[in-house]
């Protein structure tokens, strides 16, 4: 048998196999090879600006724009820069030894030059692998450049994808590169001028080094992100988001985020105007890293009630993958995650707190949002409890403290519990909000899509208080107090009463009963339980079915022993005429619940205009 000597070595990577992965695997779209190769020229151009800040280059800088030329009859791409260029040993440490980054080796040199102590700001490659994705397209690449360094000479390197390339002199009066791909048979798709400009729209919008092709410069190099708040007025910021969003309406208001320690982040997070069906709404934020797009697909880095905002976030300490499309998990992402939570909050809070008028105009818009927040994230409601607003049918707004205030003495139940009211539809509920208007009771206006999820929240975040829809029960029942009111009506009465409801009815789902109630309050009150009615909601939000499945909703039929109607009916000798009577009573309050339709429907109408 033979020994196994023990032994130190290197593991040796066959550079044939890189080309297919690159290809078919490294990155996932095909078009980011224009990113990639953009973003290198870019690098180059501001490695020669550095330079010559720090004393080490002092020839003139001249225009230092990034060209894309397109040639269809030769079937190629070119992308030019007048940045650092690169000398025959530099092409064969960084192009020749795949993935030695050039970009990671200047800011490891560089690192502490500067007067922020940053020598890496602006640099974008950290891979290395970039000019590589140049072979997902073409099958043949050539780089033409030459280095600012003096005395240097023109280089031209040429590889048609395999292991083999060439190397020798080159004709380039000035400093740079000129990368020219040979564009593949089945990528001819990006010899379209068209789609060019789509991709470099795409992923150069907002480079920090103009990008021109077909003679006009493509890009807004100094995107308002990257300025200072003091030099920046409304008109810029709406100005902005009319760049980002041509066909959307104003903003709101908006956050500039700058931060530099223990992470470095800009953007601006703009809050437009939301609507019910704010799905339609997600995904507007784009991810940047120094001014080069990622991604819109921000849902690790912002919470999710917060992909409801707009805008743009920079950050080089986002952790990406190798291809640079995909985040990666990372004690950063949470930490930056957490940051934008704070701050939307206390912007929000410095708004209420300094313009609580203009606030209150705009909680219509951004409840919905700020709502969201407190269902999802604990720490946001930490805040948001201070700020967020609940309106009343009265048009009129309060913090949580300030409602329990203002309910607290007509509103506590006979246990010491607040009980809340509310209306999802005025217009329908309109009875029973009159009904607890006469009682003094305060409603609120609960209607949107997420309402039913923020209740439940408020309800475990808030002691002693419980909410309730104004006609999930009779008013005695939401609110029950120490005194109860006589029945005006005997036993014998209430049981006669109660009979002839249930014969009119005819509906096995409808609980009848007879209880004391004001003498001014409806004669016939039909109401469902908050338990089942909020179910019913939440599932209809989330876009399920609902749990209880095709079943008909149960509901209580409530009659007033002390309404004059009802008194008559129990006390009306004819059978028929008290039929009549609850039938109309009983229809009309079918009628406020929606619960009347089709032939019942047109017969309540055609009885109601024969007694007019």
């Amino acid at each position: 048998m033979e020994s196994v000597i023990q032994e130190k070595g290197n593991l040796s990577i066959h550079t044939e196999n890189i080309f297919p992965i690159i290809k078919k695997f490294l990155y996932s779209d095909h078009e980011i090879f224009l990113r990639e190769l953009v973003s290198n020229a870019v690098d180059a151009s501001q490695k020669i600006k550095k330079l010559a800040s720090y004393g080490e280059f002092n020839g003139e800088l001249g225009e230092l724009k990034v060209t894309v030329g397109l040639d269809k009859e030769a079937k190629t791409i070119t992308i030019s820069d007048r940045g650092i260029g690169m000398t025959a040993d530099e092409i064969k440490k960084y192009i020749n030894q795949i993935a030695f980054s050039g970009a990671t080796e200047f800011v490891e040199k560089y690192k502490d030059k500067g007067e922020d102590g940053k020598g890496d700001k602006g640099i974008i490659g950290h891979f290395g692998l970039g000019f590589y994705s140049a072979y997902m397209v073409a099958e043949d690449v050539e780089i033409i450049t030459r280095s600012y360094k003096e005395g240097a000479e023109a280089v031209r390197w040429k590889c048609d994808g395999s292991t083999e390339f060439e190397l020798g002199p080159a004709e380039r009066e000035d400093r740079g590169s000129d990368i020219i791909l040979h564009i593949a048979p089945d990528s001819e798709e990006f010899l379209d001028e068209h789609r060019l400009r789509g991709i470099l729209e795409k992923y150069g919008k907002f480079l920090p080094i103009e990008i021109e092709f077909e003679e006009k410069i493509i890009n807004n190099p100094s995107p308002i992100w990257t300025k200072n708040p003091s030099e920046l007025s409304d008109e810029d910021y709406l100005g902005f988001y009319k760049e980002l969003y041509p066909f959307s309406e104003d903003p709101l208001f908006w956050i500039h985020l700058n931060v530099d320690y223990p992470f470095n982040l800009t953007g601006v997070l703009y809050f437009p105007k939301l609507r019910n069906d704010f799905q339609g709404q997600r995904e507007k934020i784009q991810l940047y890293s120094r001014q080069v797009f990622i991604t819109d697909e921000v849902k690790d880095i912002v919470p999710d009630f917060l992909q409801l905002l707009h805008g743009v976030i920079d950050s080089p300490d986002i952790p990406l993958n190798v291809s640079r499309s995909y985040l990666q998990a990372d004690g950063n992402v949470k930490k930056i995650n957490g940051y934008i939570t704070r701050k939307v909050a206390d912007k929000l809070l410095e708004i209420f707190r300094n313009d609580r008028e203009g606030f209150e105009k705009k909680f219509d818009d951004i409840g919905l949002f700020v709502k969201y927040g407190i269902i999802s994230d604990e720490k946001f409601y930490d805040k948001a409890k201070d700020f967020c607003l609940l309106k009343n049918t009265e048009g009129k707004y309060f913090t949580f403290n300030e409602y329990r205030e203002q309910v607290k003495d007509n509103q506590t139940d006979k246990n010491e519990t607040q009980i809340w009211l509310y209306t999802t539809d005025l217009k329908k509920q309109d009875a029973f909000v009159q009904s607890a208007k006469k009682r003094s009771y305060d409603v609120l206006e609960l209607g949107t899509v997420i309402d039913s999820h923020f209740i439940n929240a408020l309800e475990q975040k808030l002691e002693k208080v419980s909410i309730k829809r104004v006609d999930a029960d009779t008013l005695d029942k939401l609110i029950e107090k120490d005194v109860a009111l006589e029945s005006i009506l005997s036993a014998d009465d209430q049981e006669k009463v109660k009979k002839v409801f249930e014969e009119v009815g005819e509906n096995k789902t409808a609980h009848i009963v007879v209880e004391a109630m004001p003498v001014d309050e409806l004669p016939v009150v039909i109401t469902f339980p908050e338990f089942m009615r909020r179910m019913t909601d939440m599932q209809a939000s989330s876009g399920q079915r609902s749990m209880f499945g095709e079943m008909p909703l149960m509901y209580t039929v409530s009659l007033n022993a002390n309404h004059p109607l009802i008194g008559r009916i129990s006390t009306t000798e004819s059978e028929d005429e008290q039929k009549a009577l609850a039938k109309q009573v009983y229809d009309l309050a079918l009628l406020s619940q929606g619960l009347l339709s089709g032939k019942d429907l047109t017969q309540f109408i055609q009885r109601t205009v024969a007694t007019l």
